[in-house]
């Protein structure tokens, strides 16, 4: 049995939601237009990074962009929908970017899918690349301190308190989710459902750690240890 016919590609599921986020503020009706509406969003996600989403005010987010404060009132009624908006923007990129890496691993899937079927002793060959995966995009958010991290935690934290960013915030976190399912009934999980909740968190608390200890405190061999060590109860040694 092919991966894709238990689930869904990861890649795909990815894609669909980059090209279906819905966004609240004025529509822009001329390229110049929608670069500007694009600046201004990507202005507020820097004040994010900076301060959260508390930082958002039409004038600061205004001097931000190097837009006239008019500017950012045409496009965005409130602030509601100018922070709605922006996080809109993260989670179409994230997942577009996503979709393009999940992509790239997919025939690694389908190969592994293939001598797991042969030989189950294969799942160790996916334990070790869902690993090494985990570790690399760890690695490079805590190299690089990237922003996308410190808004991804910031709009996880306003979907809390705000019920029209819920939905949104399930969908993008429901990715991650799916792509550890898929993964762990290739390793042949007794229970992939539950397991894969286990994962994301171990994966989840691994960026958590990259920000919070910084690079030169951030143990991530310790951190690899751990993917390995419940991956071996996952699977069995």
């Amino acid at each position: 049995m092919k991966v894709s016919a238990a689930l869904e590609s990861p890649a795909q599921l990815a894609g669909e939601l980059a090209a279906t986020v819905q966004y609240r503020g004025r529509k822009a009706s001329r390229e110049g237009s929608e670069q500007r509406r694009l600046g201004i969003l990507e202005a507020a996600l820097r004040i994010i990074v900076r301060e959260g989403p508390r930082g958002i005010r039409h004038r600061a987010v205004a001097a931000e962009a190097g837009v006239p404060l008019s500017a950012t009132t045409y496009y965005f009624k409130d602030i509601g929908d100018l922070i709605a908006d922006s996080f809109a923007l993260f989670v179409q990129r994230s997942a577009a970017n996503l979709a393009t890496l999940w992509a790239g691993v997919d025939e690694d899937f389908q190969r592994i899918a293939a001598a797991v079927e042969l030989n189950p002793a294969a799942r160790h060959e996916m334990a070790a690349h869902v690993i090494d995966l985990a570790v690399v995009h760890v690695q490079s958010k805590a190299r690089g301190r990237d922003d996308e991290l410190l808004v991804e935690l910031a709009f996880r934290q306003e979907a809390l308190t705000n019920p029209e960013l819920r939905a949104l915030a399930l969908a993008h976190q429901r990715l991650r989710f799916h792509f550890a399912e898929r993964a762990l009934r290739v390793m042949g999980s007794a229970a992939p459902v539950e397991d894969a909740q286990v994962l994301t968190t171990l994966i989840l608390r691994m960026e958590y750690h990259a920000i919070v200890d910084g690079v030169e405190d951030f143990d991530l061999e310790a951190q690899r240890a751990v993917l390995q060590r419940f991956l071996d109860l996952v699977i069995g040694r």
